[in-house]
């Protein structure tokens, strides 16, 4: 054995060619990390992809509203439901005569408003009701003061966002509501409460501030 053979063990004249080696190596490579891309799910293209619009929030507006004028004995009033866990208004229209109507038929009005299912563009838009069915309101009873609702159940055990519900639509149509307030009752022996509707009643619809019992005359 030479000296060149035994300091690197083959003749100077045979050593390997690492060209093409190197570029074996690099393209597989390539081939893994596209690979790996694949696996991860990630496009391997260079082209932008338009994947569409991320999806929305509920947005807690419906569609346009109608200009048509409403029909004649009926008015477009606004009545709250919930959506994003806060009260929202929405409009409606209501068959009642403002000119000869009394304050418990607006009040009835209302009420089947709040218990009606929303409609399809209300609930695309996030809006729901918790006021329920078997609820009725009446005129003040004898001895009731001036502008008592009397509900068909106590208003304290109403669900809290159905009692909010209520008294903000209420406080805020006319003739119904005074100073954003509206007096409550139920069908048993208590005295009516005055109950509030507040910026906070409505971003925050399971507290419902009152005003205390009123005193009957």
């Amino acid at each position: 054995m030479t000296r060149s053979e035994g300091a690197y063990g083959a003749p100077r004249g045979s050593r390997p060619v690492r060209g093409p080696r190197r570029a074996l190596a690099g393209l597989a490579a390539v081939v893994a990390a596209a690979a790996l891309a694949t696996g991860c799910g990630i496009r391997s293209t260079s082209v932008p992809v338009d994947a569409g619009a991320a999806p929305s929030r509920m947005p807690c507006r419906t569609g346009s509203a109608d200009t048509t004028a409403p029909p004649a004995e009926s008015v477009a009033v606004r009545v709250y439901l919930v959506c994003a866990s806060q009260l929202v208004t929405v409009e409606r229209t209501v068959e009642i005569d403002e000119s000869r109507s009394a304050p418990v038929l607006v009040a009835q009005a209302l009420l089947s408003e709040l218990q009606r299912v929303p409609d399809p563009d209300e609930r695309r838009a996030g809006f729901s009701t918790d006021v329920p069915t078997r609820l009725r309101v009446s005129d003040a009873r004898e001895g009731d003061p001036e502008g008592t609702l009397r509900l068909s159940e106590q208003p304290d055990d109403l669900p809290a966002e159905a009692l909010a519900q209520l008294v903000c639509s209420y406080a805020d149509n006319e003739p119904l509501g005074s100073g954003g307030s509206v007096l409550l009752g139920g069908p048993g022996k208590y005295a009516p409460r005055g109950y509030l509707c507040t910026s906070e009643t409505k971003t925050r619809p399971g507290e419902v501030p009152t005003l205390g019992a009123v005193e009957l005359s």
